[in-house]
């Protein structure tokens, strides 16, 4: 059984089609990545699979459960095997809290109660410091925040990251750094990625697996050799 598995998925805005009976399958520890132009429906998709924006036709299946069907209540205890990272790594941090408790939220509206230690622990796997929990997101480089957002996507114990263009607001030195952590991370913890990315340079170095799209559509695939 894939970890996820996207049947026939349409978003619409309106009179626009901007996911067109899109499909695509991703099994754990693979990275499989969607490419193509800006405008091509890649991060519609994406929030689609996430549930953030209701498809309006086709399916998603998630660990084997089809989540369209789902109320919001019912899609609750699922989200936290389901995490996003966003492309601002400033934008997606708030910018009034502290990194400790920005990496601690999604423990927080699970209902627990995180130790500074395992918050020290989370910043560690990523590379941070874990002083720098002590920090807000503008006193941190562009590289720093993206990798907070990453631990704060693990602290829920995710099965599926959705990466919607991780890397590119970051400047081509720290970009590699950041692909290094999460290809290391996904060895270590199984995670399958759904890898979101206009750059075919960097999709072709990080991805098993490529969806080409252009103007909502599918219209090739390939795996890296």
């Amino acid at each position: 059984m894939p970890l996820l598995d996207v049947r026939d998925l349409v978003v619409r805005y309106g009179t626009v089609t901007a996911v067109d009976r899109v499909s695509f399958s991703l099994e754990a520890g693979e990275t499989l990545a969607l490419n193509g132009p800006s405008g091509c429906g890649k991060s519609s998709t994406a929030l689609a699979v996430l549930q953030l924006r209701r498809p309006d036709g086709g399916e998603v299946h998630f660990e084997g459960q089809e989540l369209t069907s789902l109320t919001d209540r019912e899609l609750r205890p699922l989200r936290p095997r389901m995490q996003p990272v966003f492309q601002d790594p400033y934008g997606s941090l708030n910018p009034r809290h502290r990194i400790r408790d920005a990496v601690a939220e999604p423990l927080r509206v699970q209902g627990r109660r995180p130790t500074p230690g395992e918050v020290a622990e989370l910043l560690d796997r990523v590379g941070l410091d874990p002083s720098y929990g002590d920090r807000r997101p503008h006193e941190l480089s562009g590289g720093q925040c993206q990798r907070a957002g990453i631990a704060r996507a693990l602290a829920s114990g995710p099965r599926l990251l959705v990466l919607d263009e991780p890397v590119s607001a970051l400047d081509p030195s720290v970009r590699a750094g950041v692909l290094n952590l999460l290809a290391d991370l996904q060895d270590d913890l199984g995670l399958g990625y759904l890898f979101i990315c206009h750059d075919r340079a960097v999709v072709r170095h990080f991805a098993d697996r490529v969806v080409e799209m252009r103007e909502g559509r599918v219209i090739s695939g390939w795996r890296r050799p």
